[in-house]
């Protein structure tokens, strides 16, 4: 462990044992993703609760901090998910009021489609405790490595499918576009298994036909949560979607259904050249612009 995190993993000399909190998380492929620093974080702890993907990872972190406690059971078969992370909100908050330093971790991106833990660290905040967020590597990063995407050039739109159909949100089909959680559309609750009923799948495949034509291809995506396993890419056209078999974890993507022309009045006014292969390479990181 480095002296730097050391640091800040430990409470402070003379602060009296004052709680506070740490979010991490543990990256999606088990274990292979989490960073040095998280790992650090996760052994010094005096309380590390978790919610993971995987029972690898958990055996990891038991390993790390043999009085790691699990989140899941505050979900159940139809609970509503908002309580559920009201619970988990609770029972991470309770350790710091006592003066404990909690870790609670989560898979992928702790800051990623993951309400409990903004909601935590706003709460430990409002109440006067010490609380961060580490990085980590998010479904979304898998993404654009494993399909080759460069969110950069074309620039790139995310939405939660269930927010993306209620409330109309406005997107460019020029621009790549990523849907997450379509397995769960319209699903308040949580469920251990997708009901047969795929109307929400339905209904998105409807509202992006709107936006593109049925022979577009798009993505069914699931990142790899084991080394020894491959990440699911299934291509289909964008017709075949709303009867499609659709995994709770599926991730849909949409790539640019035109490339969109550049303004020649804004080239001007920004002293740009005309020619579109400079544009391109105007938006791509050179050796001279990486610190």
């Amino acid at each position: 462990m480095t002296t730097e995190i050391a640091a800040r993993a430990r409470p402070a000399p003379g602060d009296g044992g004052r709680g506070r909190l740490t979010v991490v998380g543990t990256g999606i492929k088990s274990v292979s993703q989490a960073t040095l620093e998280s790992a650090d974080v996760i052994a010094a702890g005096d309380e590390v609760l978790y919610l993971v993907a995987d029972p690898i990872t958990e055996e990891w972190l038991r390993e790390l901090c043999p009085r790691a406690q699990t989140l899941y059971d505050c979900y159940a078969e139809g609970k509503p998910r908002v309580v559920s992370y009201h619970e988990m909100v609770e029972r991470i908050l309770e350790p710091v009021r006592a003066g404990r330093h909690v870790v609670a971790v989560f898979y992928g991106h702790p800051g990623v489609f993951v309400h409990p833990s903004h909601e935590a660290i706003r709460r430990a905040r409002a109440e006067g405790f010490e609380a961060e967020m580490l990085p980590g590597v998010s479904a979304e990063d898998c993404l654009f490595a494993d399909l080759g995407v460069d969110p950069g050039p074309l620039g790139c739109a995310t939405f939660e499918a269930t927010d993306f159909l209620i409330h109309r949100r406005r997107f460019d089909p020029a621009s790549h576009l990523v849907l997450w959680q379509i397995g769960v559309v319209g699903e308040p609750a949580y469920r251990k298994q997708r009901p047969a009923d795929d109307t929400g799948v339905a209904v998105l495949a409807e509202t992006l036909l709107e936006h593109y034509p049925p022979t577009h291809d798009v993505v069914l995506y699931e990142a790899a949560q084991l080394v020894v396993c491959p990440p699911s890419i299934v291509r289909l056209p964008l017709g075949e979607l709303a009867t499609a078999p659709v995994a709770s974890m599926a991730t849909l993507y949409v790539p640019p259904r035109e490339r969109r022309a550049a303004d020649p009045e804004m080239l001007r006014r920004l002293g740009l050249p005309l020619k579109p292969e400079v544009h391109r390479m105007h938006t791509t990181k050179s050796a001279a612009s990486i610190d």
